[in-house]
């Protein structure tokens, strides 16, 4: 997977942006429309049959020396992370999560700091601490619950997938990158197979709208947005990857006020202002050219 920066960052950036909104989208169909208590088992229904459908497509094998690299990213970029996302999914309100999850963009400039001794610059810091403040304004309240399994699972998945980001940046695995999703996919759903085997039960009679459900993820959730995210990785600096995942429980909390009927005070919708501006702010600082 090439390792250049992007010369359009912006128009990288919007394609980019589509995965995380799009992943903003499991929690209202975890909560509505899947089987209840079964976390593990919807991780590995997204991204085992997307991952082998792109490795059909493609029929292509990383070289010898890469397939510890890949074990490593596809633990952390799926088999954890999407066990993570699923366990807080199934256990915390709407897009809860986020406060912790919002975390990500500075997780990794704390890495490009202390591993690659790279400062990362002020605007961004500050673009991205922004970004947490505002989450907390959006989604804490004196009636939040906190789960505390939940609040565990989204803050490990949220270390999970700013570790990810950041080495599938650092590691050039040269595999295109279609194919590198598809193997990430399927090594990350064998991974989440024996947990799902011996942690969830069976699944029932699905309906239709439940076999809906898990066809979305599966296509939506996994294929398509795991194509545009790892292609963002490719061409983009990791902070600005991992800015854009904001998007995601941004994109929850919307929904849910849209279509659960979930309250949002004058206050929340100044806290969505400062994520968004958050979010642009990381894509500009990251953009100039140093």
């Amino acid at each position: 997977m090439p390792a250049d920066i992007s010369p359009h960052p912006w128009r990288d950036a919007l394609l980019t942006a589509c995965a995380p909104v799009i992943w903003g989208s499991t929690y209202i169909v975890t909560s509505e429309f899947l089987p209840p208590d079964r976390p593990f088992t919807a991780a590995l229904i997204r991204a085992l049959p997307a991952g082998l459908l792109l490795l059909l497509i493609t029929r292509q094998l990383p070289h010898r020396q890469h397939w510890w690299r890949l074990w490593v990213l596809s633990a952390l970029n799926i088999g954890v992370f999407q066990a993570l996302l699923f366990v807080a999914a199934y256990r915390l309100p709407g897009g809860l999560a986020a406060v912790l999850g919002a975390i990500q963009p500075l997780l990794v400039m704390l890495l490009a700091w202390a591993v690659d001794r790279r400062a990362p610059g002020v605007v961004a810091v500050c673009c991205a601490a922004a970004g947490v403040f505002g989450m907390a304004v959006l989604l804490l309240s004196p009636q939040t619950v906190f789960e505390p399994i939940g609040m565990a699972a989204a803050l490990l998945g949220a270390v999970s997938m700013a570790t990810g980001v950041w080495l599938t940046r650092r590691w050039q695995i040269g595999l295109p990158v279609l194919s590198m999703t598809g193997w990430q996919l399927v090594l990350g759903g064998l991974m989440l197979a024996p947990v799902a085997w011996l942690a969830d039960a069976p699944l029932p009679t699905l309906t239709g709208v439940q076999w809906a459900a898990y066809a979305y993820l599966s296509g939506a959730g996994a294929l398509v947005a795991y194509v545009l995210w790892f292609r963002g990785v490719a061409c983009l600096p990791s902070v600005a990857v991992a800015s854009l995942g904001l998007l995601s429980p941004l994109t929850a909390v919307v929904l849910g006020w849209a279509l659960l009927s979930q309250s949002m005070t004058g206050a929340s919708l100044l806290g969505l202002l400062v994520v968004l501006a958050s979010v642009f702010g990381v894509q500009w600082a990251s953009s100039r050219k140093p």
